[in-house]
């Protein structure tokens, strides 16, 4: 609270204290409207109750407050109350459920921004560029690129030259029909345009940042698959996704981010935990949209214990799993050959290892196994799946 005291130079009538509680109280009713809360102020016995004799601060006030005053120490306030429950006993600070919903932004569905598409579109638009101001070079006898790659001061370096060209010679440009544009105007307002657009890619590259995309009307808002898909073809929509860890029934912490997954989500809300609460969580408990073998290695570095559901825990129970002779859990290991035992008594033994490397650059390290010999094997329609690939099966080897 006293974080919150700190954004204010001066209190007029209502304190910050005040606020807060009916802030607080009016998003406990779903209502999230700052006009809302102020008429709430005026006829409302609860919110006068809370307001303690003040009189009713209007809907700029509860504006300022919320994204001015509050949402700064927003993290600090949460960081005391869940402290201040683990000092009451309230919460026992050891074992922490965590779990993430995406909650849709305030913006239209069609403005989104693709960071990929817009690289590409600055890559061809570079070219492009170069050879205008290569043909601006030979066309007005200037120099302005000595060798080398095309730069963002060559181009500003181009268009001065070009303006002075202008008034050296006097040319008035013309707008409008039946006006005759002369070679100088047409390559002094092309590279105004070109400025304009290497100026929106850059904005545009430097608002995604690490994110794949933004929305033009909201643009912390992240593009993202939702649970509510009512016609079912996998639309994306501008979201935030929220999670939350609960302990004893109580929300001891919060983050909300642009990872469109929760695999990518757990560390960074573990981290953020540890660096505001005064306590440790020794036991992580979250579904099976949390596995990951990044996310497994950083709980067992962070001496915390993983409860996370497999992601195949309800498909290994069922016969058809059990039975199925091609998986590598239905087959006989040996750990000092480092090999496994098909159905039909063959070795397979390590062929290579493959590295791959993740969004959040984390290189994951798989060993590749093959069988020593598939020929003639009478199981091999059971144990080799995949019907869509182009090689016949008589062909092909078992691998893991």
């Amino acid at each position: 609270m006293i974080d919150l005291y700190s954004t204010y130079e001066r209190i007029n009538s209502v304190s910050p204290r005040t606020l807060l509680k009916i802030v607080l109280y009016s998003y406990m009713n779903g209502d999230y409207s700052s006009r809302s809360m102020e008429l709430n102020c005026r006829r409302d016995i609860n919110f006068m109750f809370l307001l303690e004799g003040m009189p009713a601060p209007d809907h700029s006030t509860f504006a300022r407050f919320r994204s001015i005053h509050f949402a700064p120490c927003s993290k600090r306030i949460l960081a005391e109350m869940s402290n201040a429950l683990f000092d009451l006993g309230e919460i026992s600070g050891e074992t922490v459920f965590i779990d993430g919903t995406k909650i849709e932004s305030c913006a239209n569905k069609y403005t989104f921004v693709w960071k990929k598409p817009v690289t590409k579109q600055q890559e061809k638009f570079l070219i492009k560029l170069a050879d205008f101001v290569a043909e601006c070079e030979w066309l007005y006898e200037i120099k302005v690129v000595h060798g080398g790659i095309i730069k963002m001061k060559h181009v500003k370096k181009l268009r001065k030259k070009l303006y002075v060209l202008k008034q050296k010679e006097q040319v008035v440009f013309v707008y409008g029909i039946g006006k005759r544009k002369t070679p100088l105007q047409k390559s002094i307002e092309t590279l105004e345009n070109y400025l304009d657009r290497l100026k929106k890619y850059n904005q545009e590259i430097y608002i995604c940042g690490e994110r794949n995309s933004y929305s033009k009307t909201d643009q912390d808002a992240t593009f993202m698959r939702m649970k509510e898909d009512a016609m079912g073809n996998g639309q994306l929509k501008a979201a935030y996704n929220l999670q939350h860890g609960v302990d004893a029934e109580y929300i001891t912490w919060l983050t909300i981010g642009p990872q469109p997954t929760d695999t990518t989500t757990l560390i960074p809300f573990l981290k953020d935990a540890e660096e505001h609460l005064k306590f440790k969580y020794k036991n992580i408990t979250t579904d099976a949209g949390y596995e990951s073998e990044e996310n497994y290695l950083f709980l067992e570095e962070n001496e915390q214990l993983s409860y996370i559901k497999p992601a195949n825990y309800e498909s290994s129970k069922t016969r058809k799993y059990k039975n199925d002779i091609g998986k590598m859990e239905n087959m006989e290991y040996d750990s000092e050959s480092d090999s496994y035992t098909c159905k039909n008594k063959k070795k397979l033994t390590t062929d290579h290892i493959r590295h791959s490397k993740t969004k959040t650059g984390y290189i994951s390290e798989k060993t590749i196994y093959k069988c020593e010999d598939c020929t003639g094997c009478s199981y091999k329609k059971d144990c080799i799946k995949g019907n869509n690939c182009k090689t016949p099966l008589e062909e092909r080897t078992k691998t893991l």
